[in-house]
């Protein structure tokens, strides 16, 4: 039976029994899940809806996240009504999820939701992206030394499947001293008459400096003003490690693609992410999965792709952990229940208070800039005589669970969230003081 037929029968055969389309989300922020809201600017009641054990202080929770209440309750309602019966739960609602999700997604990061595509990663989102630009052999994708490995990766797939050429830069080589000035000057020189994409990370996880994205967006459109439009340069951008902190209306930002995964700082459900492009960006770019969206209806000759929303056509198909997938919306509605102002100010807040802590000890390297403006949620440093491997493992046994940053050059790492608080932080400088 071919799938609209089917959702007809729903419809006359069962009527209200099943649960209409539109139902879907508000159903999952219902009082029939328990209590899962909290007050703006609430630290301790949102650490409340976490399972996360208090048996450690969390400093690395940005790896992947504990699920809050809301994002569980979800996927336990979903996860119930699929193992009850997962094709009619399927069929009534696959139709318009997608477009619920992706205007919630845009709810919270600004911009259209038909210009958000849905994944399961940021690495899928940048292997999506990097795969489906439209370019020619010769061209060149200009990227930095700074990028995590699934940047370095999806490039250099995409250069050895086409023949386009791969140029890495530095943007500083000091990163406690990094300026907005030397960072545009450097890509303005690097810049040359075969760059059709530059590839940048918001945030490095790598040393904590955060790109300023905005300005340098300025001095691509600067250039691109001079050249004719098949030859102007994409600005995409990674950012994961952002997302979820900044007060930031990607839309506003200034790059053409904005790439993160869901499940870091956003407290989404593990396994989700999304790719927001602006109309100008989506148009040079392929769709590298077939969708299970309009873009089927296409395909059964029922509608022309002008029909499907660019988002809902690039979102890769197939099945998926739906229950996560469709959970999504509840992280954006507990972050904007939190109020985004106020998740800015405090992740700031408490990184601050770790960089001014760190940078009294004479034995300490800090890496990071102390500016909110070049840096935003990880803080990177290196012990004297300690290697960082070391140090994340005598924090552990403190019951202080960090990181080490998992790069050529290798540094301790902390990563102040809403999860934390100012003691907490106090405790894990006193043992970081301890090692002199």
């Amino acid at each position: 039976m071919q799938r609209r037929e089917f959702l007809n029968s729903l419809g006359f055969g069962i009527g209200a029994s099943l649960l209409a389309p539109s139902a879907v989300l508000a159903q999952s922020s219902s009082t029939d899940v328990g209590v899962s809201t909290v007050r703006a600017g609430d630290w301790k009641g949102l650490r409340k809806l976490f399972p996360l054990t208090h048996d450690y202080i969390q400093l690395s929770t940005f790896l992947l996240a504990s699920h809050p209440k809301p994002v569980a309750d979800a996927i336990e309602k979903h996860r119930r009504a699929f193992d009850e019966n997962p094709s009619d739960y399927w069929h009534e609602n696959f139709l318009t999820i997608d477009s619920d999700i992706s205007n919630s997604a845009a709810q919270y990061m600004g911009g259209k939701g038909e210009n958000i595509a849905l994944t399961d990663s940021t690495t899928m989102g940048l292997g999506m992206v990097y795969s489906g630009l439209k370019l020619q052999a010769g061209d060149e994708i200009l990227q930095t030394v700074h990028d995590h490995y699934s940047t370095d990766m999806s490039l250099a797939h995409r250069a050895n499947r086409s023949g386009v050429k791969i140029r890495r830069i530095a943007l500083y080589d000091d990163p406690v001293n990094v300026s907005v000035e030397d960072v545009i000057a450097r890509l303005k020189g690097a810049i040359n008459r075969d760059t059709r994409v530059f590839a940048a990370t918001w945030v490095h996880s790598s040393t904590g400096v955060k790109l300023p994205i905005r300005e340098m967006a300025n001095e691509i459109e600067r250039i691109n003003k001079s050249r004719k439009s098949a030859q102007q340069i994409l600005f995409c951008v990674d950012g994961v490690h952002g997302f979820g902190i900044e007060n930031q209306d990607v839309s506003e930002l200034g790059c053409d693609f904005f790439i993160a995964g869901t499940h870091k700082w956003i407290f989404g459900p593990r396994g989700t992410g999304v790719i927001w492009g602006n109309d100008k960006a989506w148009a040079q770019t392929e769709a590298v999965i077939p969708s299970f969206s309009a873009s089927y209806d296409v395909w059964m000759g029922r509608a022309s792709p002008e029909q499907v929303p660019v988002g809902e056509h690039m979102s890769p198909g197939g099945f998926h952990s739906f229950e996560h997938r469709w959970a999504l919306p509840e992280a954006f509605k507990l972050h904007l229940q939190l109020g985004k102002e106020n998740v800015e100010k405090r992740i700031h807040q408490l990184n601050q208070q770790t960089k001014s802590g760190l940078a009294k000890m004479s034995h300490v390297t800090l890496y990071t800039p102390q500016s909110s403006a070049l840096s935003s949620g990880l803080v990177c440093f290196d012990v004297e005589g300690i290697d960082p491997e070391t140090v994340v493992k005598r924090m552990h046994k403190k019951g202080i669970i960090m990181s080490s940053t998992p790069y050529r050059t290798i540094y301790a790492r902390f990563a102040p969230s809403l999860l934390n608080n100012e003691q907490e932080i106090e405790t894990a400088l006193a043992e970081i003081r301890a090692m002199a």
